[in-house]
């Protein structure tokens, strides 16, 4: 993923933003496969019950999400991964990842790849809720607070959900086929490149120490590449969100880009730029993207 792909032209629009995605593509993999993969290591041994979770009813749609990847990773990435005697062998890793019951399926899928995964099904009202996950790298927000609700009190914190985007939400996880799998994105400017953020919205006092001249190198375009599959025997849907990074210096090295993401920046809704954290570093982010973009 470029930068650019995660920086829409025209002022800011709370949508979808869906496309189609070739289930070639479904999975991200890069040169910081090993690296992520240990990332995660750390984090599910010292803060296990803040990045995993998985409610009983999501047993099967477990088992069918880790199914799913132990066919498609060796076969889409034969250099990466490879058959083991018990599991699948991470080859940038020097590890195998056990397939049997040695691991909950959920924990095993989410120790193949760099994204997180998250199991949406749906309750006896029809309503789409978050039964499992493996959730090493959330941008602020916390896997206790979320599994088992549904939808619409997930994003109930994200301004403007509930008038925009609720409905069809709703809708299109209802309707989506196990043939037809998306993809979108969406951005954020950090003052932090961990990974691991569960929280950090809301914040409003300036940095005094964050200024124009240092931005490009204390500020961080933080992109999610999110996919929703339908898994066809469960009817589970299964999303997984790759989290891209990269210092606003080398975010916006071109102009156009610069003067996309400052035309962004200062039309976010008040309420929306206060749930970025956006007035806490407001002023040197976009006194650097006037100079940059000029």
């Amino acid at each position: 993923m470029r930068p650019s792909a995660v920086i829409p032209d025209g002022p800011f629009r709370l949508a979808m933003g869906l496309q189609a995605l070739k289930l070639d593509a479904w999975i991200d993999a890069d040169a910081d496969l090993a690296a992520d993969l240990r990332e995660k290591r750390r984090l599910l041994a010292e803060r296990p019950g803040e990045v995993l979770a998985a409610l009983p009813e999501s047993a099967e749609a477990q088992r069918e999400a880790l199914d799913l990847l132990a066919e498609h990773l060796p076969r889409r990435f034969p250099d990466l991964y490879r058959f083991a005697s018990g599991g699948l062998h991470v080859v940038p890793l020097g590890e195998t990842v056990p397939l049997d019951a040695a691991l909950a399926p959920i924990d095993a899928a989410g120790r193949l790849v760099q994204e997180d995964l998250c199991l949406m099904q749906a309750d006896a009202a029809g309503d789409y809720c978050l039964t499992a996950a493996s959730l090493c790298f959330p941008s602020r927000w916390r896997l206790a607070e979320k599994v088992g609700k549904p939808l619409a009190a997930i994003h109930a914190p994200v301004p403007g959900y509930d008038a925009a985007l609720a409905k069809p939400v709703d809708r299109f996880f209802a309707l989506l086929k196990a043939d037809k799998p998306v993809e979108r994105s969406n951005w954020s400017v950090y003052d932090d490149p961990a990974l691991f953020q569960p929280c950090g919205h809301g914040r409003k006092a300036p940095d005094p120490t964050l200024t124009s001249e240092n931005a490009g190198v204390r500020l961080w375009l933080r992109a999610e590449r999110q996919t929703l599959r339908r898994l066809p025997r469960t009817g589970a849907v299964l999303f997984t969100i790759r989290i891209h990074r990269w210092t606003l210096d080398a975010a916006v090295a071109d102009r156009r880009d610069a003067a996309a993401l400052l035309d962004l920046v200062r039309t976010l809704p008040p309420e929306l730029a206060l749930y970025k954290s956006m007035p806490a570093i407001r002023a040197p982010l976009e006194a650097f993207l006037a100079r940059r973009a000029s």
